[in-house]
């Protein structure tokens, strides 16, 4: 009678387990209890896999950028030993200063990449987590289900066999079910696993950027340090009472040698420009159209074209040229049509950008603080070449805008009024 007991209890027992896993694998499988979801629980490791490497290079990406901060004293204590050549101190600490810029727009890059991966992690982790609800709202329906049906629901389908076979049969049933369940209840704890290290992704990648952010507010702060430390250091070097005779000498060359290194570009376009005329017969001409305004962005004249008295040599001087006070970094465009025949940098002139527009009109953009065509290249009016800055020799974000005709400096307004 205990045996008989034993047995039935026992019975009951595995009913239950059937009922149960084959419910179980109903429910999660959609359709039918067998589909495979190993596949599913793969693809999902594979993903925490990549995720959590992600995590670490967010990681190792954040402690470089920690560290790689510009050091702005000792490059300024460096700079200190130039600073008795003027043209020397110049190149010097303008090739620091394109070194940040340069640096600041990697991180700007960074920032808006980073943004964008942010988005789409914060999706993935939206997808996991309504995946994962889904499950455990299914769950509880299955174990409402089986209290409501009770034990003797149970009891009865183990014991309906109609033969040894037929128990047989429905013993493989269980074993292929309760196959199919292990996978289900695997999916939903991988699920789980996916949606924390989605939010660990998400808190690192938040992380990063954060401290993308404030890199770029110090490297700019370190660039503006070092333009203030540049323009105080000319200033101071043109204001020199002592050196005010040979300071004037020393200008006079430079704008000297600026002027011989333009002539010679202009020669070497006038070249070329033969040699394209007697390859295909066609004459570079301008069409007489106005130009466009090359510096958008720009706030004021800060210096005028013609006659003036030199802000820190106190003597009159030709300023041959527009100064167009404008944001560092702001676009510089083309004023029109033409051919790039120069793309350098000049310890006076900075970087600066040449452009030949037929019958010998050329204009001139100076001290950019990034270059973003280079010589022999073919500009169209309003294309974005370069990047406002204050390389070379100057004392503050701007645009020096020059236009020349046949060898000679020429008003910049004949050509954009």
């Amino acid at each position: 009678m205990r045996r008989e007991r034993y047995h039935r209890k026992t019975a009951k027992k595995m009913a239950l387990f059937v009922v149960v896993t084959v419910f179980a694998a109903a429910v999660f499988a959609g359709t039918s209890p067998f589909v495979s979801r190993a596949d599913d629980v793969s693809d999902l490791k594979k993903s925490i896999e990549q995720k959590q490497q992600e995590i670490k290079d967010a990681q190792d990406q954040k402690k470089q950028m920690q560290s790689g901060l510009t050091d702005i004293k000792s490059i300024i204590s460096e700079l200190e030993q130039s600073k008795k050549d003027l043209a020397a101190y110049v190149t010097q600490l303008d090739a620091n200063l394109s070194g940040i810029q340069a640096r600041i727009a990697e991180i700007k890059e960074m920032i808006s990449q980073k943004e964008a991966e942010i988005v789409q992690t914060q999706a993935e982790l939206d997808a996991a987590v309504a995946k994962e609800e889904t499950q455990y709202e299914n769950m509880k329906i299955r174990i409402k289900n089986m209290y409501e049906r009770g034990d003797d629901f149970y009891f009865e389908a183990i014991l309906t066999a109609r033969s040894f076979a037929d128990m047989i049969n429905r013993v493989d049933y269980v074993e292929k079910v309760s196959a199919s369940d292990r996978n289900i209840l695997e999916e939903f704890r991988t699920t789980r696993e996916y949606v924390e290290v989605c939010k660990a992704q998400l808190e690192s990648e938040q992380e990063l950027l954060q401290e993308a952010k404030k890199n770029v507010e110090a490297e700019e702060a370190s660039m503006e340090s070092l333009i203030a430390q540049k323009k105080a250091d000319i200033e101071a070097y043109e204001s020199d009472i002592s050196n005010r005779e040979q300071l004037v000498k020393e200008y006079e060359a430079e704008i000297a040698a600026q002027e011989a290194e333009i002539k010679e570009m202009e020669q070497i376009a006038k070249t070329l420009q033969k040699q394209l005329e007697e390859a295909n017969g066609k004459k570079k001409t301008y069409d007489g159209g106005m130009f466009a305004w090359p510096a958008p962005s720009f706030t004021r004249i800060s210096d005028e074209y013609g006659e003036r008295m030199h802000p820190t040599l106190h003597v009159k001087k030709f300023h041959n040229g527009l100064d167009l006070a404008a944001p560092g970094g702001s676009p510089i465009l083309a004023a029109y049509n033409g051919t790039v025949v120069a793309a350098a940098y000049s310890s006076t002139m900075g970087n600066y950008i040449m452009i030949d527009h037929g019958d010998n009109l050329y204009t001139i953009y100076m001290h950019a603080s990034k270059l973003y065509v280079s010589q022999g290249a073919e500009v169209v009016k309003g294309q974005k070449i370069a990047a406002v800055g204050t390389t070379g020799r100057s004392t503050g974000n701007h645009l020096h805008f020059g236009v020349r005709l046949n060898g000679s400096y020429v008003s910049p307004w004949n050509y954009l009024k």
